[in-house]
């Protein structure tokens, strides 16, 4: 039997709507670790942030998820779910999200 269109749409809907509140928690854990941390999974997350922010400037190499401990590259599997569906901007998912990212960028830049 033929699926319709309208059950498509609300499949994706679904979907959508599940990848971006996964994302929400899995960002706001990420931000944690790039604002907090000191090792070197914590430059490789704010490297992360900042391609969610703005990938033509910070470009991401994707084989970085292979350098951090599994539950952060689960995160940011789940980030890149809900940037797929482009429900909103991760930054806009957290609280103050867009003042955090911008001072994670602004370290990023300093360090390098």
């Amino acid at each position: 039997m033929a699926t319709s269109t309208l059950d498509i749409m609300a499949r994706c809907a679904a979907r959508s709507q599940r990848a971006t509140s996964q994302a929400e928690r899995a960002f706001a854990r990420l931000l944690r670790i790039a604002e907090q941390g000191d090792s070197g999974q914590t430059r490789r997350v704010a490297a992360f942030i900042a391609g969610t922010f703005n990938g033509r400037t910070f470009p991401f190499d994707l084989f970085e998820l292979r350098a951090v401990d599994v539950g952060i590259s689960d995160d940011m599997l789940c980030c890149l779910d809900a940037l797929r569906w482009a429900r909103a901007d991760l930054y806009m998912l957290v609280p103050n999200g867009e003042a955090r990212v911008r001072e994670i960028v602004r370290r990023l830049r300093q360090a390098s």
